[in-house]
């Protein structure tokens, strides 16, 4: 892949959370980006990211903001090529209970966002979106489904500048902050693992294939997309398994807002949907923007479903526990 981001600015939402960290160190080690600039509001993770890349400090920039702050994200992205957009509350409890706040920075920060980059010619910009989106029970998904759309229309009023938007949706990120992973492994101490339902099925990625996936759609987007790669589910129990085999586990029951199983393109959406090796790409139902033509890609049936009990693509236990081997080394 040509490196598209040679002597570009990057600057990442939310560039602080693990997603925003490890595409800060693929970038840094594998691109030649002019400067990354990190864009969110805790100070004293930007002091803790500024540390763990101090041997990049002239690449590196700190903004403080948030993007419900539409001065001073218009400021951020001066001169800025290419945009991630990461920033998200995303914890489903918590956005139940404080929907107002959900709306907030989830929405109202997309459009603040989606603005600015017209404003200020961004060049591409991507917005990570989540399973939870497709077909939403919960506000955290009803509120990234509004961001989605958003982001996809948003090429209607860019005009003549060349600003594209896209947005790139995946499942549970193996590890992450947030990821029923690392509380297992907290709570393998204790020797039972709560487990809200046996049947329950997600879709799964490493950090490491999320971000490689972002920077790859950077080169072939060409405005309106939503790219779903192509991802293994597992099923809950054998999660439990993998991480702590000589555990006792408990049904607790699902939490509000939760799904027995996840998916990421419905029927509905499948009209729109073609496919290529390595991914879905759901094509904008109006592209007044001009659409692009993925050559290779080709339609799905009529009635696809990307659904994480039906997937053709499982983890094994031995998989995950290689993957984990991984994690816990980097």
């Amino acid at each position: 892949m040509a490196d598209i981001f040679k002597n570009k600015i990057v600057l990442i939402t939310g560039g602080t959370g693990s997603f925003g960290k490890k595409m800060t160190e693929v970038l840094l080690r594998d691109f030649s980006p002019t400067k990354i600039i990190i864009y969110s509001r805790d100070e004293y993770k930007q002091y803790e990211m500024q540390k763990q890349f101090a041997h990049f400090s002239d690449k590196l920039r700190f903004f403080i903001g948030d993007v419900r702050d539409k001065v001073r994200l218009n400021r951020a992205l001066n001169g800025v090529d290419f945009v991630v957009h990461a920033a998200a509350l995303k914890q489903v409890p918590a956005m139940e209970y404080n929907p107002a706040e959900a709306i907030k920075t989830n929405v109202i920060g997309a459009m603040n966002l989606i603005d600015c980059c017209i404003e200020r010619q961004v060049k591409r910009i991507i917005a990570l979106s989540t399973d939870k989106a497709c077909n939403p029970i919960n506000l955290y998904g009803a509120s990234k489904l509004c961001s989605d759309k958003l982001f996809v229309a948003g090429n209607h009023y860019v005009g003549s500048g060349d600003t594209r938007f896209s947005v790139v949706r995946y499942g549970n990120v193996i590890g992450s902050r947030g990821s029923v992973v690392p509380f297992f492994m907290e709570k393998k101490k204790t020797g039972l693992l709560p487990i809200t339902d046996d049947r329950m099925t997600r879709f799964w990625i490493t950090l490491d294939q999320g971000v490689s996936f972002v920077i790859n759609n950077f080169s072939r987007m060409f405005g309106g997309e939503i790219f779903v790669p192509k991802i293994p589910s597992m099923n809950i129990m054998d999660l439990a398994r993998a991480i702590a085999p000589e555990c006792k586990t408990e049904i607790v029951g699902i939490r509000p807002g939760e799904k027995i199983h996840e998916t990421m393109i419905s029927e509905d959406d499948a009209r729109h949907t073609v496919e290529l090796d390595d991914c879905y790409i759901i094509q904008p139902a109006f592209h007044g923007w001009g659409k692009g033509n993925h050559v290779q890609a080709k339609a799905v049936p009529t009635e696809f479903r990307y659904s994480s009990e039906t997937n053709s693509q499982w983890l094994s236990e031995q998989q995950l526990k290689d993957v984990l081997t991984q994690w816990q080394k980097s």
